[in-house]
């Protein structure tokens, strides 16, 4: 074991990595404003199995998370992710849905892919198919999902909500509890990239608030992981209300990972329960490798092919991910609210809206009490 691991204050827990940016859907919301081409300067194979082998040296069960635009658009995804859980690492996935079939069905099990997230943001197709701009995008998803299913993978589903699609967020979650999910993660808009368009259909404060309380209430009912993503003061509400992140029968919704050498010891998302994780415990990774705290924070923080492929060093020395660890460099009501260490407000959108990633988080309208 690496010793540093055992005295390093902060982990990433959870690292989303950009394999690649090339998407052929044109989602409303697309934070990489990705287009259906080959872009340059993407890791090629050996670089990312570089990368996996630096990153498996903190010595814990990191949950590596392929994304994109569209990660199964590159031939080596199943060589990349095989490579991942031969390290140890917790790899999933979240493609598009239209590209699998029964073969990549089997390749995505086989090379140990553990979970994979399809995105639904409508419960219909109507809804859906408007907000990722292609016709038939939502049959293709869901003829996706069937297919998982029979190969015995576990999948979540998870949705943007935005003004367009909030009304229908229960007949969502029950569409995902209906097809077998494992886990239904609503994600409040962050409006970055082909999103910043899409700043009138933010929810307000208090629609933000009334879903979060319903999102709350809700999750203790249902047999299925419920939390909202990009949300940080949901983790306010819950303290608020004297409760904890739900998970179904007491059970997080990561388990042992199969297969996982010896030594290592199995974390799950309730370790992760904080608002905003940028640069606390979770990390991205784009395209072309550079480092930022999240996907929706175009605040480089580092770039991977620069430190020859040593993301720890980056982790660790960036100043970007130094000063969001320390509370007291958040500025307005953030700097002040006693929520702080378990919220943090969304760092991201208050850098879209206002300009500012330390800036107070927009979208609350909670009032701290020492401001009050």
């Amino acid at each position: 074991m690496n010793s540093h691991t055992e005295t390093r204050k902060h982990i990433p827990r959870l690292i989303a990595w950009e394999i690649t940016r090339k998407c052929h859907l044109a989602c409303k919301h697309c934070r990489g404003g990705a287009q259906d081409e080959n872009y340059q300067g993407e890791l090629s194979t050996e670089q990312a199995l570089k990368l996996l082998d630096n990153i498996a040296t903190f010595d814990e069960q990191i949950i590596i998370i392929l994304t994109g635009g569209e990660p199964m658009a590159r031939d080596d995804i199943y060589e990349i992710a095989q490579h991942g859980t031969k390290l140890g690492l917790r790899m999933v996935m979240s493609p598009c849905g239209q590209l699998i079939d029964d073969e990549a069905a089997e390749k995505i099990k086989n090379c140990g892919i553990q979970r994979l997230a399809f995105s639904i943001d409508g419960a219909n197709s109507k809804t859906h198919d408007d907000f990722r701009q292609i016709p038939g995008a939502f049959d293709s998803t869901m003829r996706g999902i069937e297919i998982v299913k029979e190969h015995g993978i576990d999948f979540q589903i998870n949705t943007t909500i935005t003004k367009l699609n909030v009304d229908e967020l229960p007949q969502i979650l029950d569409l995902a509890i209906s097809i077998g999910a494992v886990a239904f993660n609503p994600f409040l808009l962050v409006p970055v990239g082909r999103g910043s368009e899409l700043m009138d259909l933010q929810l307000t404060p208090e629609e933000y608030e009334q879903v979060l309380n319903m999102a709350y209430e809700k999750s203790k009912e249902v047999d299925i992981f419920f939390k909202p993503t990009c949300a940080p003061h949901y983790h306010r509400i819950v303290r608020q209300k004297g409760g904890r992140i739900q998970h179904p029968g007491g059970k997080p919704p990561h388990g042992q990972m199969k297969g996982m050498p010896s030594g290592k010891k199995p974390h799950s998302m309730s370790s992760l329960s904080r608002g905003c994780m940028g640069g606390i415990s979770f990390a991205f990774i784009s395209h072309i490798g550079e480092v930022q705290i999240c996907g929706f924070l175009p605040e480089k923080c580092g770039d991977i092919k620069e430190t020859d492929f040593d993301f720890v060093k980056i982790w660790d020395e960036s100043q970007v991910f130094k000063t969001l660890r320390d509370y007291s460099n958040l500025n307005g009501k953030c700097g002040i609210c006693e929520f702080v260490k378990v919220c943090g407000g969304c760092r991201a959108r208050a850098f879209a809206i206002n300009g500012d990633y330390l800036g107070e988080e927009p979208l609350c309208s909670y009032i701290p009490k020492k401001g009050g």
